[in-house]
């Protein structure tokens, strides 16, 4: 998506450890009619897939997934990083590690909103190392769903997270996926 990628060029800022900091736009303050272009992107890559709910993980997906669904008319089920209270009963549980956190998180979601015969449209910001995806994939696995597919706004193609999704039999779309990231703020992408 060429606006997705100029949008990075323009308010992106590279971090040294190969972190890309988009918050301005994306994750942090996010500017809606342009993550409305995104959710619509998604919806033109994945509509013939017969998506009942859209999976993703707390937090910074959430708002994407929302925006997304929309078009969808379909619900958004996050994963949360901790059970609290309002949750009652079984849930389906995973270990996640968080690249840009530096921990792992178990992830949870309620049994009452992922099951068997839900075709499950996975969403998120960032594409890193793949350990939301995987976990996402997991819990969807467990509920007997059937993963259509994952919608990726930002990949970083220079790590595994892209091919591991793919090995896993999950059908990938990143709508910018970054070859190289510079300390002096250069971003090459992949097309």
């Amino acid at each position: 998506m060429e606006r997705l990628e100029q949008r990075i060029l323009q308010d992106g800022v590279v971090r040294p450890g190969q972190v890309l900091k988009v918050d301005s736009f994306l994750n942090h303050q996010m500017d809606i009619p342009f993550l409305c272009e995104i959710g619509q992107e998604f919806f033109r890559l994945f509509r013939d897939s017969g998506v009942t709910k859209i999976v993703t993980v707390e937090a910074s997906g959430i708002g994407i997934a929302c925006l997304t669904a929309q078009y969808f008319h379909v619900p958004v089920v996050f994963a949360k990083k901790s059970k609290t209270l309002n949750i009652s009963g079984d849930v389906y549980s995973t270990e996640v590690m968080s690249y840009t956190h530096g921990r792992t998180y178990t992830v949870i979601i309620s049994k009452s909103f992922l099951s068997a015969g839900d075709k499950v449209l996975l969403i998120d910001d960032f594409l890193a190392n793949g350990c939301a995806m995987l976990g996402l994939i997991d819990l969807a696995r467990q509920a007997g769903a059937e993963v259509v597919g994952a919608g990726i706004v930002i990949e970083k193609g220079f790590q595994r997270g892209g091919e591991l999704i793919r090995q896993a039999g999950v059908r990938l779309e990143s709508l910018a996926v970054i070859e190289s990231m510079e300390d002096d703020g250069r971003i090459t992408f992949r097309h």
